[in-house]
């Protein structure tokens, strides 16, 4: 495999990538099946698309990439499965989510109901967890760390398969 393909897979055996995508994946798993499925009180697929490109004038490829980001990025991250890609597309998703909705609150969650919608404050940490999880990789017992073990690199030991 060429280099870019070995960048994109290369992880290390760290533990710490390994929690970060774990929790982020529980994190944003949740709000994708609401999304797709219906589950925890959301709306289902076609009312979730007709929401983003009737209400909020959203192009429908552009609702369609974020439905199944939060859907399918979760489920990746939690394989360790293409964690750079995934960790990227959950971040940018958030991205828009606090300019198009977020930012008009403020910084500050609803925590005490004061106010009508949710700060950036918890994107921050999403983003957060989302950037560390784009420079270091997917970590320990992951997909991506099994596929960079066999891409043939200088001084590698070839046919490893650690996780």
């Amino acid at each position: 495999m060429n280099k870019l393909m070995f960048s994109l897979f290369q992880t290390s055996g760290s533990v710490a990538p390994l929690i970060l995508r774990v929790f982020l994946a529980v994190v944003m798993f949740p709000h994708g099946a609401q999304k797709v499925l219906g589950w925890f009180g959301g709306s289902g697929f076609a009312s979730s698309i007709a929401f983003f490109t009737d209400k909020m004038d959203i192009p429908a490829v552009f609702a369609y990439l974020a439905v199944l980001t939060e859907f399918l990025g979760p489920i990746a991250l939690l394989f360790g499965f293409l964690t750079r890609i995934a960790a990227f597309a959950i971040g940018f998703d958030m991205l828009v989510a606090a300019i198009l909705v977020h930012v008009h609150f403020g910084f500050f969650m609803n925590w005490l109901g004061k106010q009508k919608g949710e700060g950036v404050e918890f994107d921050l940490l999403l983003w957060a967890i989302a950037v560390a999880l784009i420079i270091q990789g997917a970590g320990a017992f992951s997909l991506d760390r099994v596929i960079s073990a066999n891409f043939e690199t200088p001084g590698a030991v070839s046919g490893r398969h650690r996780f």
